[in-house]
């Protein structure tokens, strides 16, 4: 009996005035960011007439479930969603590789100029796409590739994004010296203890990469636009956009084409934040 009167007195203090706040707050939170979403939804499930109906009604009446199935009959979207594949698996594959060894070279290798080469990699995130576009542009245009996936996806093979070499790199070096010494003594080269023993123990920082290269080259809107032409090639972006001219907008297929763009980030992210969680909580700042 001496011990059951703290355990009570313990439960009752989960529940104190401040711990309620803080969930009210939380949740009032929550339903700010998930309302887009819902009105999102229920926009999609509108009619022409609940479309125009002043004032504006959240849910829809009739519910238009064909909405979605005529939405990709409109415009061909599944060539949308193909190419948008193409080009997102593309860039995160070259995004995952060459930042990983950018960063092994930055981490475990000493040579003249690392640290300002270092600090050069780390100020390409201080200039924005809209300064470097241009000359893109006439680059890739002397090489043919306007009109391609090439100058999307090539860009992703040459380095990748300083952010994603700052993040590999502070993971490498939380990698003790002794296990790469280890395998010198075996017989293993560079190029083996970065495929063989820093890839394998990276697979949280891998995964918080390829999460984040997924969701940017998903829902890239501006490099597209700027080298793709023809409607065929389009990605599902792209896609979207042909759903608004100069009069008019077509807001239930836009909106129920808009649920099913963001249906694949929704996917990866759940099946792979427990990776992006663990990745982002092990990469610490270390010199």
């Amino acid at each position: 009996m001496g011990h059951s009167i703290p355990q009570i007195q313990k439960k009752h203090s989960n529940f104190s005035p401040i711990r309620i706040v803080l969930y009210v707050i939380m949740i009032a939170g929550g339903v700010i960011l998930i309302f887009p979403i819902i009105w999102m939804l229920m926009t999609a499930l509108k009619g022409s007439e609940s479309l125009a109906a002043y004032p504006p009604q959240l849910f829809p009446w009739p519910v238009m479930w064909r909405n979605f199935i005529d939405a990709l009959k409109v415009l061909p979207f599944a060539t949308f969603y193909k190419n948008s594949l193409i080009v997102t698996i593309s860039c995160m594959i070259g995004d995952v590789l060459t930042s990983a060894l950018v960063a092994y070279g930055f981490s475990r290798f000493k040579f003249y100029g690392r640290d300002i080469f270092f600090i050069l990699v780390l100020s390409t995130m201080l200039l924005p796409l809209q300064v470097t576009i241009v000359p893109r542009f006439i680059l890739f245009r002397r090489f043919g590739w306007v009109d391609n996936f090439w100058p999307i996806i090539v860009p992703a093979f040459l380095g990748g994004s300083g952010f994603y070499i700052f993040l590999l790199r502070q993971f490498f070096l939380g990698i003790p010296n002794e296990i790469a010494d280890a395998a010198k003594i075996d017989g293993c080269g560079p190029f083996g203890i970065f495929w063989r023993l820093y890839l394998p123990l990276s697979k949280p920082a891998l995964a918080t990469i390829a999460i984040f290269s997924f969701m940017y080259n998903w829902n890239d809107f501006f490099v597209p636009l700027v080298f793709l032409n023809s409607k065929e090639k389009y990605t599902v972006q792209l896609g979207l956009n042909l759903f608004m001219d100069q009069y008019n907008v077509d807001w239930s297929y836009l909106m129920a084409n808009a649920i099913m763009a963001t249906l694949p980030c929704f996917i990866i992210f759940f099946f792979a934040q427990r990776f992006f969680i663990q990745g982002i909580s092990m990469t610490g700042v270390k010199e």
